[in-house]
């Protein structure tokens, strides 16, 4: 049988809606309120044309259409598809709109010929324009009020109830219908998960609001508003829903964050002291110690030090300690220095690229150098722990287009397939992980996941790899990844040479002029050094510097 491509279908993007409508019929029956279940039943008993007509409004930019630029061939006739929408009032012709909203809809040129008898300059810019149109025309009014002769607009009115749907099928306002097409197409291509009736993003009607609530307040955010108000409104915001909760403690950070960069120390925090983000009590230390409070900073710092929340926090504490015990008149404390990796220096040609340049000047014919970074080791790891990621566990998998679990960032990611990963990492202990690794790259090839770079590998790149890094090393990198997925899956060296004769590798972080290592560099460095990982951090000069 030939294979159909789902494109060819001049109403493929119909069908796909038509498919979420009834998933989530099916799935979210319970959450529908009645103008949702009403618009889904109604919308199934509309004309072809309607429905397809109303779905490319739904999913185009704006809630406001001009007839003159409705031109879809599978559709017909715009304004006979849009007699039913309008009869329900889904489409309206008289909604008001402000001198700004109009200012979208018309060009320069349209706004010159239709107000130049009235003062409105065509030389003018569009900004000058618009400012002279709120003075003269203060009040909204309909678009065939404001120019008659190019009408009519079409006003989408179920636009929020379509967002509220989105937000059940996906989970989150991130991603678009367009994701179907980009499947339809085989540019993304997602793991099949078991989606239990209990795997939801969203357990009931409150959990809808409280995500649309934190979507918007993110979105205020993103766009200035005052902090104040911001406050104000997520503290008004709470859930019991886990999943939910930890999008609001990254909001509340993200707004401690900004609340510091405008200077408001009080307000960041008072922001932090309500987070629980893992990065927010380093962010209030760091708060108390710019004020000078030193005695309350210190007592924080010994309870983070007591229990360290990550290994960005572990790391960053043992530097703070002298500050904050400067500023209380007491002498530091002597540090244990860190393990620390062999130095390789090198004086090379100036090129673009500092790490290719290294690579080539390390590289011989029995001992290839590959430019790879974080995409090696988290790519292993992926492949050899993909059924304890992808495992259908209650609030990881909502729908078919997720990138890999929810969860994936929540401090009990891997608390909750302790047992799936233990199982996974046995196979490092008796061989077994070889063949898994390669034969799960040929399975999963091109699914999407957060760890595989498959851009980046190969069978011969991956046997190559297994054939020279001990199990013993990979185990110990997996294991810190599973520790802080977050923090960990960054800061891997550079680049990996092997020797295959020899079965052995080593792994070079490249410096280039006045470059330094950062913290999660130093973070894999100091692991690496102590596990007794071959790394090297190399620095080069320029040979044109050094000769000067």
């Amino acid at each position: 049988m030939p294979n159909v491509n789902p494109l060819d279908d001049p109403f493929y993007y119909l069908v796909n809606f038509r498919t979420a409508l009834a998933w989530l019929a099916e799935r979210y029956a319970d959450l529908l309120d009645a103008p949702e279940q009403a618009f889904i039943e109604v919308f199934g008993a509309l004309p072809q044309p309607s429905q397809a007509l109303l779905v490319r409004l739904v999913m185009r930019k704006g809630e406001h259409f001009r007839h003159s630029r409705l031109a879809y061939p599978e559709i017909g006739c715009p304004a006979s598809a849009a007699q039913p929408l309008l009869a329900l009032g889904w489409l309206c012709t008289r909604q008001p709109l402000s001198a700004a909203e109009l200012c979208t809809q018309l060009t320069k040129p349209e706004l010159a010929q239709r107000f130049q008898a009235e003062g409105l300059k065509a030389a003018w810019r569009k900004p000058e324009q618009l400012a002279w149109l709120q003075a003269r025309y203060p009040q909204a009014q309909p678009f065939e009020q404001w120019c008659q002769a190019l009408g009519p607009l079409y006003s989408l009115r179920v636009k929020a109830l379509c967002e509220r749907l989105r937000l059940m099928f996906f989970g989150n306002l991130h991603q678009d219908w367009s994701q179907f097409v980009l499947v339809d197409l085989g540019l993304h291509r997602f793991e099949t998960v078991a989606l239990a009736p209990e795997s939801r993003a969203l357990a009931c009607r409150e959990d809808i609001e409280v995500a649309l609530a934190l979507h918007a307040l993110r979105e205020q955010l993103d766009a200035g508003e005052p902090l104040d108000a911001l406050e104000a409104e997520v503290a008004a915001v709470s859930t019991c829903n886990a999943w939910l909760d930890g999008r609001r403690q990254k909001l509340l950070f993200l707004m401690g964050q900004a609340a510091e960069r405008q200077g408001l120390s009080e307000q960041a925090e008072r922001l932090y002291r309500q987070c629980h983000w893992p990065q927010a009590r380093w962010r209030l230390l760091r708060v108390l110690e710019v004020a000078g409070r030193f005695v309350e900073a210190l007592a924080l710092w010994e309870q983070a030090h007591a229990a360290p929340r990550n290994a960005a926090e572990a790391q960053a504490l043992p530097r703070m300690l002298p500050r904050l015990l400067r500023g209380l008149g007491r002498p530091g404390p002597r540090r244990k220095p860190p393990a620390k990796p062999e130095l390789l220096h090198l004086a090379l040609p100036p090129s673009a690229s500092v790490e290719r340049a290294v690579g080539q000047a390390l590289e011989t014919d029995d001992a290839p150098v590959l430019y790879l970074e974080n995409a090696l080791f988290n790519s292993l790891f992926g492949l050899l722990c993909w059924p304890a990621i992808f495992a259908p566990l209650p609030g990881a998998f909502f729908h078919r287009f997720q990138h890999g679990p929810a969860d994936l960032n929540q401090p009990d990611f891997y608390a909750r397939r302790q047992a799936l990963f233990d199982a996974c990492l046995a196979e490092l202990d008796d061989g077994r992980y070889r063949a898994t690794i390669l034969a799960r790259f040929e399975e999963k090839y091109g699914l999407s996941t957060p760890f595989v770079y498959w851009g980046a590998l190969s069978p011969a790149l991956l046997e190559l790899a297994l054939a020279c890094i001990p199990a013993q090393h990979l185990r110990c990198c997996f294991e810190r990844l599973l520790q802080d997925i977050a923090a960990n899956r960054t800061g891997m060296p550079d680049l990996i040479q092997f020797w295959p004769a020899e079965r052995r590798y080593r792994m070079v972080e490249v410096k280039g002029p006045g470059d330094r290592l950062q913290d999660n560099q130093l973070r894999w460095a100091a692991f690496c050094a102590e596990q007794g990982m071959p790394l090297q951090v190399c620095h080069v000069t320029w040979q044109a510097e050094a000769a000067a």
